[in-house]
């Protein structure tokens, strides 16, 4: 109860509860967006690498002899690098070092909850991911990018699927091991998906040996699935399907082990 100016007495204001959840989940998104953008590492490898990547493949003459220019092969790559580095290496680093600081293990007992924790982290990868497209098309159109009209609803289902793929690898990682290890595992394997899993170069380029396991790979999968989008317009169906295993089966299994603590 409170008191008026008038000495009567008025009941207290009923206290607020929490936002709905939807707010809760948008609140989360922007705040793990803004963490993501903001810090230096996090914005050299979500677009620095990338662009250097793509520079690197526009005057070398590693993708010549593929039947289309050396930009318009190049761009779907970096542009699945893009949601490599962003949802496994990104996300992946950050949510272990949340979980060693005993973060997540705050969070998850908050209104926001479990739940809505990770799809803040979700919602956050998605905006990083548009950043990232806008950045990239911007420079690979002034290289002189020409992608297929047709090609933009296959190759963004699919950069979305592959993003999905991705972080629920990242969120295995990064809640069954060390933090440490966490950062060592991420960043070695953004190494060797980059440079041999068949994302920037395509498989057809890489040793025998080396190219067959790639297209296994959630980042040969998508490399492909990019190229195919982009250059021919068409949705490659084996590589929707490795990714769709990519995201279940790991995302399955982080269910399954994540540790919150």
């Amino acid at each position: 109860m409170s008191t008026s100016s008038a000495g009567r007495l008025l009941p207290a204001p009923a206290p607020s509860g929490p936002a709905p959840l939807l707010r809760r989940i948008l609140l989360q998104g922007k705040y793990e967006t803004l963490a993501m953008v903001r810090n230096g590492e996090q914005l050299i490898l979500a677009v620095i690498l990338p662009l250097l990547a793509l520079l690197g493949l526009t005057v070398t003459p590693l993708l010549d002899g593929l039947g289309a220019p050396r930009v318009d092969i190049a761009v779907p790559g970096i542009l699945a690098l893009c949601a490599m580095s962003t949802a496994f290496t990104g996300q992946g680093i950050a949510t272990g070092f949340d979980r060693r600081y005993g973060v997540l293990r705050f969070l998850s007992t908050t209104p926001l909850g479990r739940t809505g924790l990770i799809a803040g982290k979700i919602l956050a990868v998605l905006a990083v991911l548009v950043l990232q497209l806008v950045v990239v098309g911007t420079v690979a159109a002034a290289l002189g990018w020409q992608p297929r009209p047709e090609g933009w609803l296959p190759g963004l289902t699919m950069l979305v699927l592959g993003a999905a793929a991705f972080t629920a690898l990242g969120l295995l990682v990064a809640g069954t091991v060390r933090p440490e290890a966490t950062l060592a595992i991420t960043n070695l394997l953004w190494i060797l998906l980059g440079a041999l899993g068949g994302i920037v170069v395509p498989a057809e380029r890489l040793p025998d040996a080396v190219g067959t396991v790639a297209h296994f790979l959630p980042s040969g999968a998508l490399g492909a699935a990019m190229r195919e989008a982009f250059l021919h317009g068409t949705f490659a169906v084996p590589s929707l399907i490795i990714l769709l295993l990519w995201t279940v089966v790991p995302g399955a299994a982080a269910i399954r082990w994540f540790k919150w603590n």
